[in-house]
């Protein structure tokens, strides 16, 4: 397998599959984005070299900080492709990520808010940096819905009133926030993160094979919302996203540097607020 895409960076090593995500200018989520990662899950799906997935961040500043929404209907058919005649969403994408062969860690460095939040709760494991992470959730704050998993993996998470203030109040959480209310497994210090998620990898990677794909299985059919419920997200998503309201608030932070390198990019959630 020559795990080659885009905008993925990818190397196996020992049953581990590091991928990197570098989507320049700041990995936002487009259709080349969606068509690596569904390339990623067929070859992961084909190959059982790669036992273990980690996914990272090649920006210092960004795991993934939302969706390109220049792109929406792009990225959408894109994800389309994935699935079947249902799975028509990003957030049906992110299910087949969740029930992917390979076990996957999600590093977060950097920021992953909106679909980029919702990319880290759909897989596996999520371990965060102490100085760098932030997590958000700001669709609210926008006018729109949260439509690729982030109310159903939320309440399974942190529990319905954790769930209730991440989404409704749409503020950045710090790495240590994040782990104490059960979003990510554990936050570390930049100099253990890697370390510590390198060896949990390597030894889940060689343990036996079956064992962990029978864990894992049965894992996510207590703990994975039903598909039917990812589908009336996304569909939410679909209306919002196009409302005047919503537009108009989405453009206004356009012209305040939203989509760039940008003070309103770094600290979205505080920009949201102050619309």
């Amino acid at each position: 397998m020559s795990w080659n895409y885009s905008t993925i960076r990818a190397e196996l090593r020992n049953g581990v599959l590091w991928a990197t995500i570098d989507n320049p200018p700041i990995n936002l989520i487009d259709e080349r984005f969606v068509a690596d990662l569904i390339a990623l899950l067929d070859d992961t799906d084909a190959d059982g070299n790669a036992r273990v997935v980690v996914f990272r961040s090649a920006d210092p500043d960004f795991f993934i900080p939302h969706v390109d929404i220049e792109r929406i209907a792009e990225y959408t058919a894109m994800a389309a492709t994935s699935g079947g005649p249902d799975d028509i969403s990003l957030g049906a994408l992110y299910r087949r990520l969740s029930e992917a062969r390979p076990v996957t860690i999600a590093v977060l460095e950097g920021r992953a808010r909106g679909a980029g939040a919702e990319f880290l709760y759909a897989c596996d494991m999520r371990f965060a940096s102490l100085e760098r992470a932030v997590i958000g959730q700001p669709e609210v704050g926008l006018g729109t819905f949260p439509g690729a998993g982030a109310v159903q993996q939320l309440v399974r998470l942190a529990g319905r009133g954790q769930a209730m203030q991440v989404i409704l109040g749409s503020e950045d959480l710090d790495a240590r926030e994040a782990e104490r209310i059960g979003v990510v497994n554990k936050a570390l210090p930049e100099e253990e993160l890697i370390s510590y998620v390198e060896r949990l990898a390597g030894r889940v990677a060689g343990f036996p094979e079956a064992a962990v794909r029978l864990a894992k299985r049965r894992i996510n059919a207590a703990g994975l919302p039903a598909k039917e419920d990812v589908q009336v997200d996304a569909g939410f998503f679909q209306i919002l996203a196009r409302d005047a309201s919503s537009t108009a608030r989405m453009g206004a932070l356009m012209q305040r540097g939203m989509q760039e390198r940008s003070r309103t990019e770094l600290e979205f959630g505080a920009a949201v607020g102050e619309l």
